[in-house]
């Protein structure tokens, strides 16, 4: 994997192509050299076409997550990474009593050991920049309510996992995981839906307040660890 600009840091953001991941791709881009992950190369592609302008050495990290095989191929080409932002995830609602063996497994292959794979094929690059690890949660990862049993027991999983590895790795990398509320975002509407409930954009965080929120942390002075962040809609929805 060729090097990134003088004096720009590389950060792969998985998820990239969409939602949050998209945005904090965007948000990201002017000053940080970006891997933008996804499971489709042609989305991957685009989507380092669009911020070409703003990040002309940004590239694509084109695997399926949890396919481990797949993963540790696309890793193999990182000597050294700055940070990584873990943003893909996948949505699970319903009673815990009709979640089938094959949702749970499903759940979180993608939201929790896709995550712990990746960070631990990644470790040695991010150490070696002495770097930081962004774990994109959810209000779902401090509480559980009626239907999200399967989801909230990843997002609680991940951030397990998240404070794990800051104790382990403290003084060679940070972690950091970030908490927002409900989010703008198709995974949204599909979640309203599944509730029965009307979507309103209006009523939520836009995805480039959490990638404001990130690009916060990253830019946070090294002698500091957000260890944990949680960004909840204001209710002050924008005119």
């Amino acid at each position: 994997m060729t090097a990134p600009a003088a004096g720009r840091r590389t950060v792969l953001v998985t998820g990239g192509t969409r939602g949050i991941g998209r945005a904090i791709v965007a948000a990201l881009a002017p000053g940080w050299r970006v891997l933008v992950g996804g499971t489709d190369a042609d989305a991957v592609a685009r989507v380092v076409a669009e911020v070409a302008a703003e990040c002309p050495d940004a590239a694509g990290f084109v695997a399926d997550l949890a396919d481990a095989d797949a993963t540790a191929a696309a890793a193999a080409g990182i000597d050294r990474l700055d940070a990584v932002v873990h943003s893909a995830g996948v949505l699970a609602y319903g009673p815990v009593a009709e979640a089938s063996r094959e949702e749970w497994r499903r759940v979180l292959e993608v939201n929790v050991v896709a995550v712990a794979h990746l960070t631990g094929e990644l470790l040695g690059a991010l150490r070696a920049a002495r770097g930081h690890v962004v774990v994109i949660n959810s209000g779902s990862g401090f509480n559980a309510g009626a239907g999200s049993g399967v989801y909230a027991a990843s997002k609680f999983a991940v951030r397990a996992f998240a404070d794990a590895l800051r104790a382990d790795e403290r003084g060679r990398i940070r972690v950091t995981s970030v908490h927002p509320g409900r989010v703008a975002t198709d995974m949204q509407v599909a979640l309203r839906e599944a509730e029965g409930e009307t979507y309103r954009a209006e009523d939520y965080l836009t995805p480039q307040a959490v990638a404001d929120a990130v690009a916060g942390v990253l830019a946070s002075e090294a002698s500091a660890s957000v260890d944990t962040l949680s960004i909840r809609p204001s209710g002050l929805a924008s005119d």
